[in-house]
C-alpha cells in the first residue's frame, strides 16, 4: 500500500447496489485536476456543496452534488473530492470508468484511513477506533469505539509519556551535569513520583483490559447441564426464536449450538452445549468434550438443573463461580430434592410456562452490564494495546528498582517504556502491524 502513496485514489464509499444516493471519494495530489476534468468547469468553492454535471469526456454521466476539499483540511490531509451521485448500478459503473480514465486508481482496503494516519490526521489508536466504529453492531461497541476514535486512549498514553519524559529529564540532568553547582544533589531521585504515578495508572488500565476486549469482540455465555434439563429451551427463550432443536429425548444436542445476540447493549455469543454425562457413544462423547471446553473458556456459565430430578449434576456445579448462574428448571413439575449449597445466584423457572424467566433474563443482563460494559475511558481494546502497555509497565518497574542504584540503567528502562508507547501510537515503523490493521477496513475507508 505504501508504495502507491503518491497515487490519487478513488473508491465507492457507500454500499454497492441500487440506492437513492451513492458516494465516491477521491484523495491525492491530482484530485483538483480530476475534478476539473469530470465537471468540465472551474473548481467550486472549497467545502461548499455544489450541484454539477459530471462527464466522462463528452458523455454526460449524472447531475450530482460535489464537495471540493483542498488539503490539509480534509480527512486524509490531502486534496479530496466527494461526488454524491444517484445510486443506480449504471451510474456507479460509469463514474468508476470516468475516474479511471482521468488517472485515478482504485483504492485498496483502508487506504483512505492509512493516508490520514500517515499525514498525522490521527494516530494508530484513533484509526483502530474508526475501524471498530464501522464494525460496531451494539450500543456498547459504538460508545467504546467512538471514545477511542475521538482520542480517548491517545489522551491516556500522552499523559504517561509526559510523566516519563519528566522522569527522564531528572535522571539525565544528574548524569550529564554531575559537577554543576546549580544541579541539585540526587536529582535523579526526583523521578520517583513520576515513575510511581505512571506505574499505578498503567496497572489500573491493564486491570480493565478484559472489559475493553470483551466489548469489542463479544462475551461468551455457555449453557451447561445434564441431558434433558431444558438447556435448548432456555437458549430459544433468551434468543427469542427456535434456534435449537428441543425434544423430550435426552441427548438431542450433540454439538455446540451458538447464536449471536445483544444483552445490555453488548455483543454476546450464547452457546447451548451437549448434556454432560458419561457415554460410550462416540459422537455424543465428542459433544460432551466440546461442552466442557466451551464452559471452561466462557465468561459466564448458566447451569440448568431439572429440579424435578432427584439426581443433581454435581460435575456442572463444580465448574461454577460466583459470576455464574444456576437455573432450576421445570418447577411446574415440582421439586423432588433439596438443592445443595449453590456457588452462584439461582432462579427457579419453568421454560414451559415462562415462570420467572423475565427475572432471570433481567439478572443476566444486569450481570453483563456490571462486569463488561465499557468504562468511561477508552481503555485498551486490542491484544496489541495490552502487549505495548504491559511492556511499558515492566520497563517502568525495572526503572524504579534501578533508580537508587544505577540511574543510567533506570534511564535505559524509561527509554524502553517510551519506545513501547511509540509502538502503541504507531510512531515507529511497524509495517506488518499497519498492513494487518488497515487491510480490514472496507475499500472506501
Amino acid at each position: 500500500m505504501s508504495s502507491h502513496i503518491n497515487d490519487t485514489i478513488f473508491s465507492l464509499s457507500s454500499a454497492p447496489g441500487r440506492a437513492g444516493v451513492s458516494v465516491f471519494r477521491v484523495s491525492g495530489s491530482r484530485s483538483g485536476d480530476i475534478l476539473a476534468a469530470i465537471i468540465k468547469t472551474r473548481l467550486p468553492r472549497p467545502r461548499k456543496a455544489s450541484l454539477k454535471r459530471l462527464f466522462d469526456r463528452d458523455i454526460l454521466i449524472d447531475e450530482a452534488l460535489v464537495l471540493w476539499m483542498p488539503g490539509p483540511k480534509s480527512f486524509t490531509g490531502e486534496d479530496c473530492v466527494e461526488f454524491q451521485v444517484h445510486g443506480s448500478p449504471a451510474i456507479i459503473e460509469a463514474m468508476a470508468k470516468a475516474l479511471l480514465s482521468v488517472g485515478a486508481r482504485q483504492a485498496e482496503p483502508g487506504e483512505f484511513t492509512r493516508r490520514a494516519f500517515e499525514n498525522n490526521k490521527m494516530d494508530l489508536t484513533e484509526a483502530e477506533g474508526l475501524a471498530d466504529l464501522i464494525e460496531a453492531e451494539t450500543e456498547g461497541q459504538r460508545k467504546q469505539a467512538l471514545r477511542q476514535m475521538q482520542g480517548g486512549l491517545k489522551d491516556i498514553y500522552i499523559e504517561w509519556r509526559e510523566k516519563l519524559l519528566d522522569a527522564l529529564a531528572q535522571i539525565e540532568g544528574e548524569i550529564d551535569f554531575p559537577d554543576e553547582e546549580d544541579v541539585p544533589d540526587m536529582l535523579s531521585h526526583r523521578a520517583y513520583p513520576f515513575l510511581t504515578q505512571t506505574i499505578v495508572s498503567m496497572e489500573t488500565v491493564l486491570k480493565d483490559v478484559d472489559r475493553g476486549e470483551r466489548v469489542r469482540t463479544g462475551l461468551d455465555i455457555a449453557i451447561i447441564g445434564a441431558p434433558n434439563a431444558g438447556k435448548s429451551s432456555l437458549l430459544n427463550i433468551l434468543a427469542g426464536r427456535e434456534a435449537a432443536i428441543t425434544s423430550p429425548q435426552a441427548g438431542t444436542t450433540r454439538d455446540i449450538v451458538e447464536i449471536q445476540m445483544s444483552l445490555g447493549g453488548l455483543p454476546v455469543r450464547l452457546s447451548d452445549t451437549a448434556g454432560l454425562r458419561d457415554t460410550d457413544e462416540t459422537i455424543e462423547a465428542e459433544g460432551v468434550r466440546r461442552a466442557k471446553a466451551r464452559a471452561t473458556e466462557s465468561d459466564i456459565r448458566i447451569f440448568v438443573q431439572d429440579c424435578s430430578n432427584e439426581i443433581w449434576d454435581m460435575e456442572s456445579l463444580q465448574m461454577l463461580t460466583d459470576a455464574d448462574f444456576v437455573v432450576l428448571n421445570k418447577v411446574d413439575l415440582g421439586k423432588k430434592n433439596k438443592p445443595p449449597a449453590l456457588p452462584a445466584d439461582y432462579f427457579e423457572v419453568s421454560a414451559l410456562t415462562g415462570q420467572n424467566l423475565d427475572r432471570f433474563r433481567d439478572a443476566l443482563e444486569a450481570r453483563v452490564i456490571e462486569q463488561f460494559s465499557p468504562s468511561q475511558d477508552a481503555g485498551l481494546t486490542r491484544a496489541r494495546h495490552r502487549d505495548c502497555v504491559q511492556r511499558a509497565a515492566e520497563s517502568m518497574r525495572s526503572a524504579l528498582k534501578a533508580l537508587g542504584i544505577a540511574p543510567e540503567l533506570a534511564g535505559d528502562d524509561i527509554r524502553s517504556a517510551l519506545h513501547a508507547l511509540k509502538e502503541l501510537s504507531g510512531e515507529i515503523d511497524i509495517e506488518s502491524v499497519f498492513d494487518r490493521i488497515f487491510s480490514r477496513f472496507c475499500v472506501g475507508k
